[in-house]
């Protein structure tokens, strides 16, 4: 991983990031409505960037280019199965690797970078879900130290809601 420079999203590169993270979600859910954005990229600049509980990395390679992202935003309590009201707790979200870098440990990266700034924000525990079309996804969580909360279907997807102490 030499040469690749993980940093905080600043305010005058969130369109640009918006962008590539609506681009890379069509890449992966072409089976979505791509014109319906969600609130969490509507909303990028206060979720990620200017609330106390928001991050948003990206990592880039020696020549500047935008080559991963992981972003973490104040848990919403939209999953009333799930109990999170006495804990500090975020979402963490929007983990995407350019196919080039996957497997050359760029995510555990990103997402080591992000368990830092969790840390240092004082939150207590990180919830996430993923899908088990995502190939890996779940594993890869588990190796995180994730642990499945429950299983669901959300919409049309088996949803697998998992989540870390911090």
């Amino acid at each position: 991983m030499m040469n690749i420079q993980i940093s905080a999203v600043e305010l005058n590169q969130a369109e640009y990031i918006k962008e590539y993270v609506k681009a890379f979600r069509i890449g992966l859910f072409p089976m979505l409505d791509s014109t319906i954005v969600p609130r969490d990229l509507l909303d990028f600049e206060q979720t990620y960037l200017l609330h106390p509980d928001g991050c948003f990395l990206q990592a880039r390679d020696q020549h500047n280019k935008l080559i991963g992202v992981i972003g973490m935003m104040p848990y919403d309590y939209r999953f009333d199965y799930l109990d999170y009201k006495d804990k500090r707790t975020v979402e963490v979200a929007r983990l995407f690797v350019e196919p080039a870098y996957r497997r050359s440990g760029l995510a555990t990266n990103l997402f080591q970078a992000l368990l830092e700034q969790a840390t240092l924000k004082g939150i207590e525990v990180l919830y996430l879900h993923t899908h088990p079309f995502l190939t890996g996804a779940f594993e890869y969580w588990q190796k995180q130290g994730f642990e499945l909360l429950t299983t669901t279907m959300y919409g049309e997807f088996e949803t697998l809601h998992m989540d870390r102490v911090v």
